[in-house]
């Protein structure tokens, strides 16, 4: 005769995969929400920083911050794609926006802040040889992003060089 396996015992082996199931769910929610409950303020190509709205498909720029001052940014990656932006903000400077914004990352220099990382891609000059360079109006900027003031009607840039 075989071993008999009491009810319990069997009821435990049904319920061990529902358990678990369960667990990597609320471990997914958690990892994707953070354990504060807020979502990453880092826009992504499916949504805005802070809007929780589609990203335009058709190509239009992303509008991202509140405030009366508006300027457009483009953002070119490794592979030359281009993600369009318009950005409104009370800030004063370029870099203090897209700062306050979660749209950029870097450190601070001797000569201002060198930015690393825009819209979640990270340039690293040392590893691979590519920066994030600057832009105003398509020409190469003199000053640095955090103290370029905004002038609205400007169009700026930041692309991987």
């Amino acid at each position: 005769m075989g071993k008999k396996c009491s009810n319990s015992n069997h009821r435990n082996s049904r319920l061990l995969p529902s358990i678990l199931c369960i667990v990597l769910t609320v471990a997914t929610a958690l990892l994707t929400t953070g354990c504060n409950g807020k979502t990453d303020a880092r826009p992504s190509s499916e949504s805005e920083a802070g809007t929780g709205t589609e990203t335009p498909a058709d190509g239009a720029a992303t509008v991202l911050g509140e405030g009366n001052t508006v300027f457009s940014l483009t953002v070119a990656d490794k592979e030359g794609n281009e993600t369009p932006f318009e950005i409104h903000t009370d800030k004063k400077t370029v870099g203090e926006a897209l700062l306050d914004l979660g749209l950029i990352a870097g450190e601070q220099g001797q000569y201002g802040l060198y930015v690393q990382t825009v819209n979640g891609v990270t340039a690293d000059y040392d590893k691979d040889g590519v920066y994030w360079a600057f832009y105003i109006n398509g020409e190469y900027a003199a000053t640095g992003v955090d103290s370029t003031p905004i002038a609205e009607g400007d169009a700026y840039s930041l692309r991987i060089e």
